[in-house]
């Protein structure tokens, strides 16, 4: 066995939309997932065959596409959550040989003439679980490898690895299903996911900073992850403009076969011909990124993208010829992944690294939203007015959307954010330590603030107080003193003391330093600003047997952290 490859390459200035694949972990690992998308696409033809072989009932075929997109809904958040909590690396090494078992499982029953539709739904549900897990962390792996200034391009490049699949691994499905079977695609993707194992075990990750405390569980990490969207500005902007966007876009992916066999009236190979035309597109963005990317800012990309997309949902609904639907799907692809670039862009890179994926898995979930219920709409509408009206609706919803960029700018997410901590926090300087489990946590911070410096002082806090619930707190406060008109008192509650210790080793966020620096001004007197650490007490009847310690609340003997 080769030597681990380390990574990352030192960083680059190079803006060449290619400079990523100068990376050679990045560049190895790109070509396994090529691999691994034309095994899946190839997967996706030889399911939807067999099934129509196994069964006449359309219900069952269109269940295909429900025991692939479940997972998604069901483990997105959790998947995030599990992501920030556990070794990367693991994750992806036992989410991919998950999905190589399955379909290597499915490929053997296949071969065997033991399939059948039940079996065949229940292994597809299965094979989309470990990608509803793998989803997560696997986005998060590319900022890990590649330097922040190269990332528009390195996401470019994995959407370019996705489109030619989709290019080529249909039709390539096609001919090992003609000349074999669709068993040997399933084995064939089966085989490809070996790729990626291997350089994913291969792969030689820099040290991680490691927590001396408990792990978080999952179900409060996904709390956390909801909270941080909740009062992450930026994080809701990329997520209002991703919902709107596919909401829309999903009618081109959901209405273009109806196109192609009613109102066009041509063969399936057609329809194969667009989605080629796509790829190529996105191909095309991904080369011209770089420039782009310099010329213009984040909206007026996502803005002159969508509008393009619209007017080839137009095209699509109206359009006869051939070539100038060639043309306009080249652009519809260029469009999408030009939009989607810049959405997936500033996920990345407007959170910190731990609670990167928990917000990735967000993003996810709200993009297969945006599709699953567009597709239902529009094809609703197109069933009772027909796919030229409901195509016409979805490019006016799109060009309506652009009139998002007035109150969800995208500009507040750019591409060079530094999310390393300004500082670390001070430890408090506690009596007695209390368990990681015992909570909540109160955290009171008294200032001195003369009442002519009021008002600017409470608009910096309340900007504090989205920053506290961003990183943790469950609730927050500030109170004035009615018998003392300078003293102010903020207050913030956490959940357990293992979530504040969590908060300390996070550090200072730069946005939470600068405003700490800027309230500390307002602040009067020779003393700083006062922090206690407030710690919840419960009655618990002590029992007679154990003698207490004269002058203390804890008792001789017991369970730790026990008090009257």
């Amino acid at each position: 066995m080769s030597a681990p490859i380390t990574a990352p390459a030192p960083p680059t200035t190079s803006t060449s939309p290619f400079t990523p694949l100068k990376i050679p972990f990045f560049r190895m690992l790109w070509i396994a997932s090529f691999v691994s998308n034309i095994g899946t696409w190839m997967q996706n033809v030889g399911a939807v065959g067999l099934m129509t072989e196994l069964t006449a009932s359309p219900v069952l075929v269109a269940l295909l596409q429900t025991a692939s997109a479940l997972p998604v809904f069901l483990l997105s958040l959790p998947a995030g959550a599990l992501a920030d909590l556990v070794d990367r690396r693991r994750m992806l090494l036992a989410t991919q040989t998950w999905m190589a078992a399955v379909a290597l499982l499915l490929a053997a029953v296949t071969l065997l003439g033991l399939n059948n539709p039940w079996l065949l739904l229940t292994l597809t549900f299965l094979l989309g679980l470990g990608g509803a897990l793998n989803n997560p962390v696997w986005q998060t792996v590319t900022p890990e490898l590649v330097p922040r200034q190269e990332l528009p391009q390195a996401i470019a490049l994995n959407s370019v690895s996705f489109n030619l699949a989709r290019a080529f691994g249909p039709a390539l499905g096609g001919l090992v299903i003609g000349y074999f079977s669709a068993g040997a695609a399933f084995l064939l993707n089966g085989l490809s996911f070996l790729a990626t194992i291997y350089m994913v075990y291969s792969w030689k990750r820099e040290p991680q900073a490691t927590s001396t405390l408990a792990t978080e569980r999952v179900i409060a990490a996904i709390r956390g992850g909801v909270r941080y969207a909740r009062f992450a500005p930026a994080v809701q902007h990329i997520l209002v403009r991703g919902v709107s966007f596919t909401f829309g876009a999903s009618a081109l992916f959901a209405l273009m076969p109806a196109v192609v066999a009613r109102r066009l009236q041509l063969p399936t190979s057609f329809y194969s011909m667009l989605l080629s035309c796509m790829g190529l597109g996105a191909v095309i963005a991904a080369v011209t990124l770089p420039r782009l990317n310099r010329r213009l800012s984040i909206d007026w990309r996502v803005t002159l993208a969508t509008a393009a997309f619209a007017g080839g949902l137009l095209g699509l609904g109206y359009a006869d010829n051939r070539w100038l639907l060639y043309g306009l799907l080249t652009l519809v692809g260029m469009a999408w992944m030009l939009v989607l670039n810049s959405f997936s862009v500033g996920v990345q890179t407007v959170v910190p690294r731990w609670v990167q994926a928990r917000t990735i898995s967000l993003y996810l979930l709200t993009i297969q939203g945006g599709m699953a219920l567009g597709s239902v709409v529009w094809g609703t509408v197109a069933e009772r007015l027909g796919v030229t009206v409901a195509l016409s609706g979805a490019a006016g919803w799109l060009g309506l959307t652009t009139l998002l960029v007035l109150k969800f700018s995208l500009r507040t997410s750019p591409e060079t954010l530094d999310h390393t901590p300004a500082r670390p926090r001070l430890e408090p300087v506690l009596a007695e330590a209390p368990t990681p489990t015992e909570g909540p946590v109160i955290i009171t911070t008294t200032y001195r603030i003369e009442p002519r410096n009021r008002p600017p002082f409470t608009y910096l806090m309340e900007q504090l107080g989205r920053i506290r619930r961003r990183e943790g707190a469950i609730g927050w406060g500030l109170y004035a003193d009615l018998a003392d008109p300078v003293r102010m008192v903020e207050y913030f509650m956490v959940e357990s003391w293992e979530e504040h210790a969590q908060q300390h080793e996070r550090g200072v966020s730069r946005d939470e330093a600068d405003l700490k620096n800027q309230i500390r001004q307002l602040h009067e007197g020779p003393e700083p600003p006062h922090v206690t650490h407030l710690l919840a007490q419960h009655y618990r009847p002590i029992p007679d047997s154990l003698p207490m310690v004269p002058g203390s609340t804890r008792l001789v003997a017991g369970t730790a952290g026990e008090a009257t």
